[in-house]
């Protein structure tokens, strides 16, 4: 099996794509079209055209259009009607059509909740449903249609996974951010062991693994904690705050702010920390082990977000090495 490997960048990200890194992956997707009056919308993204070298550079490289993502809204009025879909089903064809893109990811953060700073409604659950099959009836069978769903149960409760699999050619289950958005304890907003757990809920929710990609993040993120048993893991914390990025983590990085590394294995994940700020991230380990964990469970492949956050492609290089 030819496993996926899909890396999201943003516009600022374009620019950072290397031949190397074009010829590694199978797969980019372009983050992120936007909805305006139900249809698509491409302000977060002017440098789309340059995308035209990646083909150059790898001719077999995919290219997807992912719309939505954090305070992404405009989903759940238009996902409403029939009508509604159905416009905005076919701006998503004429995007397409007009970049020579490959598909469509669909990034709904989330059906049913409005925890992302959008707007949401009960029905949302159905109406997701409802999306992507019109989705999939407008672009055809031959294009990509995939979607990013979000690694909690409610996720899952809100959604209607057994059918969505069914409509979709891969799901990736965004597997970071784990820990962290919530004032508590500090954790690993990305380990392998929590990640393991969620592949099985939304296996049982009807997710067959052959189409799922594992979630690694390309960032990290930092807690201040207020005791120092166990390296700073699992103590008392305020809100995880994003950072830094992977790019970030040098040893000067380390040297500077007084920094030891660690390795949880029970959590298999690992961690910085100097006596008062606990940083969770993905080290080339953790990222190794996510692509043996993936293939040994035989899904579909693995995605990380986001390219700009190691433009010197260290990780995605790790990717290369382990998945085949």
């Amino acid at each position: 099996m030819n496993h996926l490997r899909v890396g999201y960048t943003m516009n600022r990200g374009i620019s950072l794509v290397r031949e190397e890194d074009a010829r590694r992956l199978t797969h980019l997707y372009l983050a992120f079209g936007r909805i305006r009056d139900g249809v698509l919308d491409l302000y977060m993204l002017p440098d789309l055209p340059k995308i035209e070298q990646f083909r150059k550079w790898n001719p077999e490289l995919k290219l997807v259009l992912s719309i939505g993502g954090w305070e992404g809204d405009g989903f759940s009025p238009m996902a409403m009607t029939e009508e509604g879909r159905r416009t905005f089903a076919r701006s998503c064809l004429e995007t397409v059509e007009r970049y020579n893109l490959d598909g469509i990811d669909i990034d709904w953060e989330y059906p049913c909740s409005s925890v992302a700073g959008i707007a949401s409604d009960p029905r949302d659950k159905e109406n997701f449903t409802l999306l992507l099959q019109a989705l999939r009836d407008t672009l055809g069978e031959n294009r990509i249609l995939s979607a990013a769903v979000g690694a909690a149960q409610s996720c899952i409760r809100n959604t209607e996974m057994d059918k969505v699999a069914e409509i979709l050619d891969f799901v990736g289950l965004m597997t970071y951010d784990l820990a962290g958005e919530f004032p508590g304890k500090a954790g690993h907003h990305a380990g392998l062991a929590i990640s393991k757990k969620v592949v099985e809920w939304y296996h049982d929710a009807g997710v067959p693994y052959e189409k799922m990609l594992m979630g690694m993040a390309f960032y990290g993120r930092h807690f201040e904690v207020q005791g120092t048993e166990n390296h700073g893991l699992g103590q008392p914390a305020g809100e995880g705050l994003p950072g830094p990025a992977f790019a970030m983590i040098t040893p000067e990085y380390i040297r500077e702010n007084g920094y030891e590394q660690f390795w949880d294995e029970e959590g298999e994940a690992a961690y910085l920390f100097n006596g008062t700020t606990f940083v969770s991230y993905e080290s080339p380990e953790a990222i190794r082990r996510k692509c043996v964990y993936a293939m040994e469970k035989g899904m579909k492949g693995v995605m990380y977000w986001q390219h700009e956050d190691d433009p010197t492609g260290t990780l995605l290089g790790v990717i290369a090495e382990n998945l085949d």
